[in-house]
């Protein structure tokens, strides 16, 4: 089994192209966490030309709506949420700069030919492990729309935060070639 590839964003469009479908990661570094909520406003910032609440270019996204955080904890429970919720802004997200996004299930079409289009990947994380998640958070701040309560983004930093790549910048998905290998036969 080979050991996870680390990942410190901002990401280069090198780091990103090196990256397979299958590959295990442990992201260290900044982070920002949205929601559908939170894509629309930032697709209407860029129709307008204006400017995002942070660098886009490098990024990575975290899809999660973290609950509260208890005493003595930066973030509460922090798992993915499905990511085909924010596949209608998601390829916009992209073609700005966004390297990867993190969240849970399968990615619509339009998602993965950005992908591949712009160099980007996406990344799964465990459902139903937010308790274990958020212990790899280390800080949490509202960065923008805090009017959205969970759904606001925040800025992130993690350390050895474990996902594994789904698609990669080839049009690759791990869910379909899992299902393959465990159809033959």
């Amino acid at each position: 089994m080979s050991e996870p590839k680390v990942l410190t964003p901002p990401l280069t469009d090198d780091i990103v192209s090196s990256l397979a479908a299958g590959d295990k990661v442990l992201i260290t570094g900044v982070m920002y966490t949205a929601r559908d909520a939170a894509h629309k406003r930032l697709t209407e910032l860029l129709d307008h030309g204006e400017p995002l609440p942070f660098n886009i270019k490098g990024a990575i996204v975290y899809y999660v709506g973290p609950t509260p955080a208890p005493p003595g904890r930066p973030i509460g429970s922090a798992g993915p949420t499905t990511s085909g919720r924010m596949d209608a802004y998601a390829p916009r997200l992209i073609e700005a700069g966004l390297a990867a996004m993190v969240g849970k299930g399968a990615r619509g079409p339009e998602v993965i030919k950005a992908m591949k289009l712009h160099k980007a990947v996406y990344l799964g994380a465990t459902g139903g492990a937010g308790a274990l998640i958020s212990m790899k958070i280390k800080s949490s701040k509202v960065v923008a729309y805090e009017d959205l309560g969970p759904e606001a983004v925040r800025r992130i930093e993690v350390e050895n935060f474990p996902a594994i790549v789904v698609n990669d910048t080839e049009g690759r998905d791990l869910y379909i070639e899992g299902q393959s290998e465990y159809r033959r036969g």
